[in-house]
């Protein structure tokens, strides 16, 4: 096998807050047991993308020109490849760096795609709108003009005398966007919204027995605020006992602070409501393509480019899972308000109840390793 070693790369990422150790592949824990044709698999979605210039739904920092020319590579070779061929590929094409950051450890979290009941019609079961895109949102990049705009802002509202912050979510319960047709479907409540929100996608039943998907479309631009944190330090849930279904179970329990505490984040996710779903595949993740269960990784996108690899290691005996820790090889896919950080990753578990109660107990320390592109990367 090629070894990889960092040496010959002929310079390593330099994430802001952290540094990049180089290592040799024999030195990433449970790298040679990895199923590396299942990480190829989920890498060359990317480089479909990639090779065909396919749009961002959330656009990160650019593609290292390496990762494209590796990528074009790998799109070359016949499929299915055989494990051996895909660790051969991937130790010959790109080199171990594990990012330390300054102050703290890496942390993993999880996500998944919940699938819950929902209509299409508001009725006295399913009375909690999900709301499109409204058409004065303007999604803000870096180097946009922002004018007096606070520069926390990711997002702002167009209007005839220029833009302005977008209503936060708040005023958007209290009606704020009401009246423009913008209701996709219907929820239980608003705290299942509020879930989907923070997953960032969900497949919904319908009465008929059809499905459909809700999909990302885009934020108002206020700062993500955890409200499981919010709950931590008011005493309500104990931080050994916070997990995704016992928020939940609170919020329900407490219909008339629910608001309060969900108002404290002021960030508000739309989606759109795709008709025509095909169930084998998960939803689109930040880079625009389909997310793959166990494979897929939401990373910080001002720091990390989508599709690159990235090793990670966390002991996660905690879990529901007969695993006792995760050793593989992930591939930037997706991305998070609150995924910030250089070595911040959400784990992408799938779709459903079991995958649901991982995400929500995965809450680990993490090592956190970018396997960085050989070649001109500049």
């Amino acid at each position: 096998m090629a070894q990889g070693l960092a040496a010959t790369v002929l310079a390593g990422p330099s994430p802001p807050g952290a540094r990049a150790v180089p290592l040799t592949f024999e030195a990433l824990p449970g790298w040679a047991a990895d199923d590396h044709a299942a990480a190829f698999s989920a890498f060359l979605i990317s480089c479909r993308a990639m090779a065909a210039d396919a749009p961002a739904l959330r656009p990160a920092v650019a593609a290292l020109p390496a990762l494209k020319a590796i990528c074009l590579k790998a799109l070359a070779l016949p499929t299915p490849i055989a494990a051996g061929a895909a660790r051969t590929f991937f130790e010959s094409h790109f080199a171990p760096f594990r990012v330390e950051p300054d102050t703290g450890s890496g942390f993993l979290t999880g996500y998944f795609e919940p699938v819950i009941a929902g209509a299409l019609q508001p009725s006295a079961r399913f009375s909690a709108p999900v709301l499109g895109r409204p058409d004065d949102l303007v999604t803000l990049q870096p180097g946009d003009a922002r004018g007096a705009l606070d520069p926390a802002l990711a997002a702002a509202r167009r209007t005839a005398t220029g833009l302005e912050p977008y209503p936060d979510r708040a005023a958007i319960l209290a009606g704020a966007l009401a009246g423009r047709g913008l209701e996709q479907l219907y929820l239980r409540d608003e705290a299942e919204v509020f879930i989907v929100q923070v997953q960032g996608s969900a497949r919904v039943r319908l009465a008929d027995g059809g499905e459909v998907r809700l999909a990302y479309a885009g934020r108002n631009g206020h700062p993500y605020s955890s409200i499981g944190r919010i709950l931590i330090e008011e005493g309500r849930i104990p931080r050994e006992d916070m997990s995704l279904e016992r928020l939940m179970g609170w919020l329900r329990a407490n219909p008339a602070d629910a608001r309060r505490v969900m108002t404290a984040n002021r960030s508000y996710v739309f989606f759109r409501r795709e008709d025509r779903i095909d169930p084998a595949l998960g939803p689109t993740g930040g880079a625009g393509v389909p997310l793959t269960p166990g494979r897929s990784l939401a990373v910080d996108r001002g720091i990390w480019p989508y599709g690159l690899p990235v090793f990670i290691a966390s002991d996660i005996a905690t879990l529901p899972t007969d695993e006792g820790a995760l050793r593989r090889t992930m591939i930037a896919q997706d991305t998070g308000s609150a995924i910030v950080g250089p070595a911040r990753a959400d784990y992408f578990w799938g779709s459903g109840e079991v995958a649901g109660q991982r995400a929500g107990v995965t809450r680990h320390a993490l090592d956190f390793t970018v396997l960085w592109p050989r070649g001109k990367n500049r």
